[in-house]
């Protein structure tokens, strides 16, 4: 038992080493936009200190409520609230923790010819792997993996996915009798898809029709009945959930799918993966997926067993319908498609059997690569604090400004988001449209109250201003890539919402 503890314990080190060191590489590029800066990778970051500063909340969210990614970030930003980049610099790496956490799920239990803990280090390991071969700026890139590490792209969704294969794993090698299992995995159904409905796109569907397809091929029936039947009443009752949360959700996400345009959406996707794989760090990440998906076809056809079948094929059947499912809805977001980054990892896992080493080659193999990893972990510390605390001139010249104004103002989505998170009265800044309509999307509605505004932030995203009043800027004050717009004593009436 203590050996096994010790193991458990070791793995965790070396997944959170792992974690460190691909969020330094990650944030040490252009991807940083999208971890610190991104107008869309804010909203739980404003959302979490306006439940913490006791605001009045009437939230304009998506179809995305966030609620477990929320969780997390109160409790990081209560341990450090004065640095928000630090705190989604470590949400970053909780993410890949939790990630971990929910591989070693998969791998099923410790014991012997296994070595569960050490094949869920080599699934971070890939993954990170991916993250790392992820460098540019866009939200709308193919680079799915990184998109783990904001708070904002459905992390919580992810390690739900990978969970729920995990619990199905353990039920079955407990022949399905384990009503704590079958209780967890309706839980996670539930919050998860509560939370977010793309849950039930990931993995209800994609795993119901794998349950389905044993239920037909195997012989003992009535556990995979029953896994079925809790993964859908927990999917059910979580959509049921989201029905109090109605006055908040303001796009349901219905108007995304536009089946009549799946043409137009392969060839959007299509170009995705051209432009991924016109770079060498692309064709790398696109070749390990590949390999990942080869190997998860390969392990659900020789599977000796119905748990690592069970595994082996979601690996490859959940990216495989997503993918279809997204094109013939006629999507048109690359984030919808994550599990083409993080469910193929499942084939390390689905059978994760101890390689035959002389024990005193393994030992010492394992303490050179124990070694690296906190070698590289120590290494990579630093880097990311450089990473989340870069200096921006261009935003402290527009947060000094807005505060030592005392007044209220305004600005864009794109614009006026990452300022408005760095005020310490994130209500001084309004989100507004080119019209100067309460842009009601991601936002606290409560902001609109104010009524009008004195003075206009804008950069290179902004459109073109269309003033409801004939007004003129009494000073433009230069902030680098900002622009802020004085309009001194003269007030700009705010029009009506919109989202």
């Amino acid at each position: 038992m203590r050996r096994t503890w010790l193991r458990e314990l070791l793995g965790m080190l070396a997944a959170a080493a792992l974690a460190v060191l691909t969020v330094s590489v990650v944030a040490s590029t252009a991807r940083s936009e999208l971890l610190f800066r991104d107008g869309d990778s804010l909203v739980v970051a404003l959302f979490t200190r306006s439940v913490l500063a006791g605001d009045a909340l009437d939230w304009a969210m998506s179809s995305v409520l966030f609620l477990p990614e929320s969780v997390m970030f109160a409790v990081l930003d209560l341990l450090n609230p004065a640095d928000v980049n630090g705190v989604l610099a470590a949400s970053a790496v909780v993410n890949l923790l939790a990630l971990y956490g929910a591989l070693r799920l998969v791998a099923g239990r410790q014991r012997p010819g296994a070595a569960p803990v050490a094949w869920a280090l080599v699934g971070l390991g890939a993954f990170g792997v991916l993250a790392m071969t992820e460098t540019s700026a866009s939200r709308d890139a193919m680079e799915l993996a990184s998109l783990l590490l904001t708070t904002t792209y459905y992390s919580a969704s992810v390690v739900a996915v990978v969970a729920t294969v995990g619990l199905l794993r353990r039920a079955l090698e407990r022949d399905g009798h384990h009503s704590g299992l079958l209780i967890a995995l309706g839980l996670i159904a539930a919050a998860s898809t509560l939370s977010n409905p793309l849950y039930a796109v990931w993995a209800t569907v994609p795993i119901a029709v794998i349950l389905t397809v044993l239920v037909v091929r195997e012989r003992r029936r009535a556990p995979l009945f029953v896994m079925l039947a809790v993964l859908l009443v927990g999917t059910a009752v979580g959509l049921i959930a989201r029905l109090p949360f109605g006055p908040w959700i303001a796009n349901t996400g219905a108007e995304y799918a536009q089946p009549a345009r799946w043409a137009q959406s392969l060839v959007y996707y299509g170009d995705l993966v051209a432009l991924r794989l016109s770079t060498p760090l692309g064709v790398l990440g696109c070749t390990l997926s590949i390999a990942l998906l080869v190997i998860a076809v390969w392990r659900s056809v020789r599977a000796q067993n119905r748990a690592t079948r069970l595994v082996a094929t979601a690996a490859w059947v959940i990216p495989l319908l997503v993918a279809v499912g997204a094109i013939a809805l006629g999507t048109h977001a690359a984030r919808y498609l994550q599990p083409l980054a993080f469910a193929p990892v499942l084939a390390l896992v689905a059978a994760p059997g101890a390689l035959t080493i002389p024990p005193r080659i393994a030992r010492q193999l394992a303490a050179v690569g124990a070694a690296v990893l906190v070698a590289g972990g120590a290494i990579s510390i630093p880097r990311l604090v450089a990473a989340a605390h870069a200096p921006d001139a261009d935003l402290a010249c527009v947060t000094d400004w807005v505060e030592a104004s005392g007044r209220t103002g305004a600005g864009q989505f794109w614009t006026v988001r990452l300022p408005k998170l760095h005020l310490d009265d994130p209500g001084q800044l309004v989100q507004v449209d080119h019209q100067l309509r309460g842009y009601a999307w991601l936002v606290n509605r409560a902001d609109f109250e104010v009524a009008e505004v004195s003075f206009l932030v804008e950069d290179a995203t902004s459109v073109k201003w269309q003033l409801p009043v004939s007004a003129v800027p009494d000073e433009v004050i230069g902030c680098g890539r900002y622009q802020i717009l004085d309009f001194g004593e003269a007030k700009l009436p705010l029009g009506p919402q919109r989202s």
